[in-house]
């Protein structure tokens, strides 16, 4: 018999925040591929007797290439076991959930997707950080910083991002943060925007680092700002106060069983 597989968003690393409906397919899992983003709460919340696959990337060093993560996922349904797919927040955000959904699909086998809370969302509102405020910004935008905007072509049109006061979340956007920071005042952002940058969100060494836009690049190599690590970019921005007590998630299960 064919099994099934569950591509599964975890959330932004924290069993309070990890879905009924997540908890309850990892429970019955026999084979789970893994990514290093649900963290370590999660992972070591994992069943034990189900069969662990890492499928970590880590920049440009990957434990595995997309193609095999692919290949496996389909190997094991076919030969009947229940698969899930863990990624770190949602599977469908700058996760290649869709890249996994139809390789699956093309395969004939049943596939269910189980939505994650983004640390895009999350992670800026544990700090007290809304992305959207009638006074500072009416529009969220959501882009990967994975590539480097000052190459010869880019998917993110970060000149068009520029002007207006809309929020902007980078994800995956330390490593190009002075070209992103560079090209967007060059396109008009004003370079007194200012900008949060959450490392390691809703943990326990969570950081957060701030500064204006014109600023923020230099003031995160001093800092040592390391990934991963959502960045915020807003008037609301302005609303995070360092002495106000970080929202905390409620208690989550000590396991998945």
């Amino acid at each position: 018999m064919e099994g099934k597989v569950y591509l599964v968003g975890s959330g932004p690393g924290t069993l309070g925040l990890l879905s009924q409906r997540a908890a309850a397919v990892i429970a019955r899992a026999d084979t789970i591929l893994y990514d290093q983003l649900p963290g370590e709460e999660i992972l070591a919340a994992l069943p034990p007797g189900a069969e662990r696959i890492d499928c970590g990337k880590f920049g440009a060093d990957h434990v595995r290439e997309q193609d095999e993560i692919e290949h496996l996922l389909v190997e094991r349904a076919l030969a009947g076991r229940t698969v899930i797919r863990l990624k770190g927040g949602d599977p469908f955000l700058f996760g290649r959930g869709g890249e996994e959904l139809e390789a699956v699909r093309q395969a004939g086998i049943e596939v269910e997707v189980v939505p994650g809370i983004s640390s895009a969302l999350a992670v800026p509102a544990s700090i007290g950080i809304p992305l959207t405020h009638r006074r500072y910004a009416s529009q969220v935008t959501i882009v990967t910083g994975h590539e480097d905007p000052a190459k010869g072509e880019i998917a993110v049109n970060w000149a068009g991002l520029a002007p207006g006061t809309g929020t902007i979340v980078v994800l995956m956007g330390v490593k190009n943060l002075p070209a992103i920071a560079g090209v967007l005042v060059r396109h008009g952002r004003d370079p007194a925007t200012p900008v949060a940058i959450i490392e390691r969100g809703l943990r326990r060494d969570q950081r957060v680092t701030v500064g204006p836009l014109g600023e923020i690049a230099a003031i995160a190599g001093v800092s040592g700002v390391r990934p991963p690590a959502v960045i915020v970019i807003g008037g609301v921005v302005e609303l995070f106060d360092p002495a106000a007590p970080v929202l905390t998630p409620p208690e989550g299960l000590t396991n998945l069983l």
